[in-house]
């Protein structure tokens, strides 16, 4: 297939997962905004919209041509979606904010006062935490539960409970989602500065392993799970 400016970026990244680093490249959005067509984001951007697709198309044509082990997350039911989301990203996060959190602030304190950017870093990262871990224990005891219990005997009534439950959850995706991006770019794209020591160069790293697990993760709620509902 061809992917055109017709195609969302929600979309291309289910059938090509890979996909989500040319985007990530272009500061395209694929999870929290990425039903819309490419074409509004070109546009919005003011970006090569031939360049990007032929770089699109290039890679989609050689990937495809390899050997994937990919999940077709539409043919699993509803609670081995959230069974993998539950034991995958939200196992992740509960485990790794802490950590990093620590990192985050010992790099603040450090090196605050030669880097004022890292007072920021010290507060966006924080407001993310909180959001994150309020927004996982919300899914895990109340939003989760509903939607296995839908998914062995679906029900009007239940779907409902599902929806006023869920309510606000894409909202939150929308926050969370900005806030890393306000930190991907107060950061120069998570680089550290030439001279960073360990921990600095560490608590950078890991950032951007948070930002890709955490897009991969709103990518599967927003545009599958959901989107399913």
């Amino acid at each position: 297939m061809k992917f055109t400016v017709e195609h969302t970026p929600a979309n291309i990244v289910k059938v090509f997962p890979k996909a989500s680093d040319l985007f990530k490249e272009y500061k395209i959005d694929f999870c929290c905004g990425g039903n819309r067509p490419l074409e509004e984001s070109f546009t919005e951007k003011n970006l090569d919209s031939e360049l990007i697709l032929d770089k699109l198309n290039t890679t989609y044509e050689e990937w495809s041509k390899e050997d994937h082990d990919l999940i077709d997350w539409d043919a699993k039911s509803l609670s081995e979606l959230v069974d993998h989301i539950t034991h995958k990203h939200h196992a992740y996060l509960m485990e790794e904010l802490p950590a990093l959190g620590q990192f985050v602030t010992k790099v603040y304190s450090r090196h605050g006062a030669s880097h004022p950017e890292l007072k920021e870093l010290y507060r966006l990262y924080n407001e993310f935490k909180l959001e994150m871990e309020e927004h996982t224990i919300k899914e895990n005891n109340e939003v989760f539960p509903l939607i296995k219990e839908y998914d062995v005997n679906p029900s009007e009534e239940l779907l409902e409970k599902i929806r006023v439950a869920n309510g606000g959850l894409e909202d939150e995706h929308n926050a969370v989602g900005d806030l890393l991006k306000e930190m991907r770019t107060i950061t120069g794209d998570f680089l550290p500065p030439a001279n960073a020591c360990g921990s600095y160069q560490i608590t950078y790293a890991r950032l951007a392993e948070l930002e890709e697990d955490t897009f991969q993760h709103i990518h599967l709620e927003n545009n599958i799970l959901f989107a399913r509902l």
